[in-house]
Formats: structure tokens, sequence, C-alpha cells
């Protein structure tokens, strides 16, 4: 059980480093949003849902699989989702970049729907935890795309 939950740990902590870079996310509150655009405690709530959610989908294919054995492709998923993921909230927040922001939350949604295919065919039964990953993509695209729009 130990072992299970350490594993499940070492799945769900880089997900969270990105909170560690000291930066300016007041920022969020100075620039112009759209109408739709929710309160900033919606985040933390929604992003530590998806990345708990996240976090079991790694952690069921691990367990599953000896890690040699792990098609290359679903690594390669996982990663390039992982850096768009975590790479937003530097060149949003970070470097203040409406239009960066914009192409990491669409490399986050692509990539996402990328990990979900592959999440599919290794455990197709829990690809359905990426679901709420993917909605909320969507809705990430779209807000910042409006942000991007309306701060020109």
């Amino acid at each position: 059980m130990i072992k299970k939950l350490f594993l499940y740990t070492v799945c769900l902590l880089p997900w969270f480093l990105g909170n560690l870079f000291p930066l300016d996310y007041d920022y969020y509150n100075e620039i112009i949003k759209p109408s739709f655009a929710p309160p900033t405690y919606f985040y933390a709530i929604a992003w530590s849902i998806i990345y708990l959610l996240t976090a079991y989908t790694i952690y069921s294919i691990i367990s599953s699989y000896k890690i040699k054995d792990i098609p290359k492709s679903y690594k390669i998923s996982l990663l390039v989702n992982y850096l768009f993921n975590q790479g937003y909230t530097l060149v949003f927040f970070g470097l203040k970049s409406h239009f960066l922001g914009f192409v990491f939350c669409l490399g986050t949604f692509i990539s996402c729907l990328l990990l979900y295919e592959e999440t599919s065919l290794l455990q197709n039964k829990k690809k359905y935890y990426l679901l709420p990953y993917i909605g909320l993509s969507i809705f990430a695209v779209i807000l910042s795309l409006s942000i991007y729009v309306l701060n020109i």
C-alpha cells in the first residue's frame, strides 16, 4: 500500500511544480477579461482536480507495465502535454505574454487529445479520467484567445 501511494505521489508532484516559481499571479486581476472568466480561486480547484485525475491515469499505466514496455508514443505525448501545461504559467504570468499564453493553451489542448488517445490504447477505461482535462483545456483555449483579443 505504501509503495502504491509513493508511486502515485511521484506521478502527481511534477504537475504542481509550476506553482513553485515566484510569478506575478496578481497580473490576472489587472488585465481585461471576458465576462465568462471565472474567479481566480476556480483555477486552483479545477487544476488540482485535473492533476489528481491525470496522475491517476499515469499511475495506472506505470503500475500495469514495465517502464520499458510503455510505448514511446505515450511517453512523448505525456512529455509534450506536461511541457505545454507547465509552460503556460511561465509564459503568461512570467513573460506576461497573452499570445504565448494562447499558444501554450492550444498546445495543451492538442497534446491532451493525443494523451487521451495514447491512454486509450494502453488502458481504455482509464482514458475517461482525462475527459475533464480535455474539457478544461477547451475552455482555457477559448478564454486565453479572448484575453489575447481584449488586451491587444
